[in-house]
Order: structure tokens, then C-alpha cells, then sequence
């Protein structure tokens, strides 16, 4: 992986899939770095991961702001409750063993995916639902006109994002795994307005986390820079594609998708420890 043309393609195909379906795609590059480089440490890894999830957030909200998909004022209320947790998840890096590291980050993904992949099926435009003095409720009508009507109670909303703050610079996945399922199935939003809105929270949340990195000295490394620069040119690319594709995939086909992703990578994290 040190070639710096396999780097771009494996940069590609993880914002083109990342950003599908509202994921930095740190969960993929995580495990691909602790099979095809055991000697880098979890910090090591999750500066990496993070700097790509970046890379990838960044560039997929531009292209889902284009598709007015995005809810930004769930979007920036998430993201502030996500600064403390993920500038304490950054230093907690240094404290865990790439063992311990990767049998959390195996079992977290198999788990999500089991939820994922049995849960009920989501109309494709959600139907408008009571709101009560907890919740928020908000209509956004995307670029090809179709309105999403919906509630979400914000206070669970906090909670979450404080939690993905803390747990995504742990395991360096940006936390779009986790998002996207729990705005879904807890908070009551669109599958496609859970997608964009995550990836416009990951952008500014993972920008934090490489900002503790870089402070840290842990890209002071010319080899970790090759290999963040190489995969975030990928990345860049790919994530206009996986906006794209995510206008011509139905949600379930997009939830699917990402329960496979999880269980597949998270079975073969487990069994490399064996």
C-alpha cells in the first residue's frame, strides 16, 4: 500500500462507499491499516483515518449542499456536543493497546451491523410524525422537490452526538457509522437527510480531531503524511460519486449496504486475532 497510485484507488473506493451512505469511511480504512500494517499504532492509525474522514466529509458536503439535503441547524447544534467528547477521545489514543483496539472496534462494527441489517423498513419519504414539546420539527425540500417532514428530539440528539464525539477518534471511524443509524432508528430522521446531515457533522467534527492530532506531533511523520495525502486524493474524487449514486439508490438499498460493510470487516477484524 505504500505506492502511491494504490493509495488514491483505495482512497476512491472509500469515499465513494463513505459518503453513499453518510459514513467517513474511517471504518473501512481503520481495519485495512491494522491488517496491512500491524506495527502502527492506534494513535498512529486513528490520525490517518480521521485526516481521510476529513477529506471525505468535507468534499461529499459539498455535493449533498448542492442536493439541499442537509438539515444545518440539527447539523450544528450535533457537532458542538461533539467537540468535548472527541478532544477527550483523542488523548484517550494513547492509552490503548492495538489488541484491545481492534477486538472494540470488531465486535462495535459486527454489533452495528446486526441492527442495521434486521431493522424495519423506512418509507422513502417519511411521513410526517406528532411532535410534543421535546421535539423539534422541521420540512426541507431537497433540489428534485421531494419534502421530508419530520420531528427529532434534539435533547437525544445532544446525547448522541456527545457519545460519537467521544467513541469516533477512539477508533478513528469519524462516527458516521454510528450517526446515521441512531438518527435514523432514535431520532426520527429521513435516511437521506440522516446521510447528508452526518457527513456535514463529520466534516467539522473529525477537523477538530486531526486539529488535536497535528498538535499532538502525530503527523510529523513524512511517511504518515505520504500516506494521508495519497488517500485523501481519492477520496476527495470518490465522494462526489457516492453523492451521486446516493440520489439513484433507495434508502434500504443504502442501510443494506452498510450492514453488509460492517459485518464483513468486523468478522474479519476478530479473526485476525485468533
Amino acid at each position: 500500500m505504500d505506492n502511491i497510485f494504490l493509495l488514491i484507488v483505495i482512497g476512491f473506493s472509500i469515499g465513494t462507499l463513505g459518503t453513499l451512505i453518510g459514513a467517513g469511511g474511517g471504518f473501512i480504512l481503520v481495519p485495512v491499516l491494522i491488517l496491512a500494517y500491524p506495527s502502527l499504532s492506534p494513535e498512529q492509525i486513528t490520525a490517518i483515518s480521521l485526516a481521510t474522514v476529513f477529506f471525505n466529509a468535507f468534499s461529499g458536503s459539498i455535493a449533498y449542499a448542492r442536493a439541499k439535503r442537509i438539515d444545518y441547524k440539527a447539523g450544528l447544534q450535533f457537532f458542538l456536543f461533539t467537540i468535548p467528547g472527541s478532544v477527550l477521545g483523542v488523548y484517550i489514543t494513547k492509552h490503548i493497546s492495538s489488541k484491545i483496539f481492534t477486538l472494540f472496534f470488531g465486535l462495535l462494527l459486527i454489533l452495528l451491523s446486526a441492527v442495521l441489517f434486521f431493522r424495519k423498513k423506512d418509507p422513502a419519504v417519511p411521513t410526517t410524525q406528532g411532535g410534543g414539546l421535546s421535539k423539534t420539527h422541521h420540512q426541507l425540500t431537497d433540489k428534485d422537490g421531494v419534502v421530508y417532514d419530520y420531528y427529532y428530539n434534539k435533547y437525544i440528539g445532544w446525547l448522541i452526538s456527545f457519545v460519537v464525539g467521544f467513541i469516533s477518534p477512539i477508533l478513528g471511524i469519524g462516527g458516521g457509522i454510528i450517526h446515521v443509524p441512531a438518527m435514523v432508528n432514535w431520532l426520527g430522521f429521513p435516511v437521506h437527510i440522516a446521510t447528508a446531515t452526518s457527513h456535514f457533522i463529520l466534516a467539522a467534527m473529525s477537523l477538530v480531531s486531526v486539529i488535536v492530532h497535528w498538535a499532538e506531533g502525530n503527523y510529523n511523520s513524512a511517511y504518515i503524511l505520504r500516506m494521508v495525502l495519497g488517500i485523501g486524493l481519492g477520496v476527495v474524487a470518490g465522494a462526489q460519486l457516492g453523492a451521486y449514486l446516493s440520489h439513484k439508490l433507495k434508502a434500504t438499498v443504502i442501510i443494506k449496504a452498510l450492514a453488509v460493510a460492517l459485518g464483513l470487516v468486523g468478522i474479519r477484524l476478530l479473526l485476525g486475532l485468533l
